[in-house]
């Protein structure tokens, strides 16, 4: 169990250098010496590690999901990083994702189409599917995220 807590103590520190010290105190409320004791290694602090709700507020800003990512190692979980970062929020709900959908999922089955006009799929339109089948699974969890704004 140590291995695991000294992995997620070295991600948790990775995460707070990647964002800055200063900006990580802004965004969580915590002091330098509370973050500090996140990533500390020293036996007191052993069993002492950072919230959920912290670590998903410094993901948000950092360059890349640190200890979501060594979360996901730890159980051999492979994760699809979507550097999508829109300007302005997508005002369209629920209705804008119903069309998205439908036109990632016209592209998907037109994709099928040219890869199986001579009955062999090759590695190349393998590819291209495969990546139309993952604008399609964002869409959805884009869509599953509106209607769950929408429910509460």
């Amino acid at each position: 169990m140590t291995d695991i807590n000294s992995y997620l103590k070295k991600h948790t520190e990775a995460l707070v250098k990647d964002v800055g010290i200063e900006a990580a105190c802004q965004v969580t409320g915590k002091s330098k010496a509370t973050l500090g004791r996140y990533y500390s290694e020293h036996a007191e602090h052993r069993d002492r590690f950072m919230p959920v709700d912290a670590v998903a507020r410094l993901e948000e800003i950092s360059s890349y999901p640190h200890v979501t990512s060594a979360l996901a190692e730890l159980k051999n979980i492979t994760l699809s990083y979507d550097e999508r970062r829109p300007n302005a929020p997508n005002t369209g709900g629920v209705n804008a994702d119903v069309i998205a959908l439908s036109q990632r999922f016209a592209m998907l089955m037109g994709e099928y189409q040219v890869a199986m006009e001579d009955g062999i799929i090759t590695m190349n339109e393998a590819k291209r599917l495969l990546r139309e089948t993952s604008m399609l699974q964002t869409v959805l969890i884009d869509m599953k995220l509106h209607l769950e704004e929408e429910s509460v």
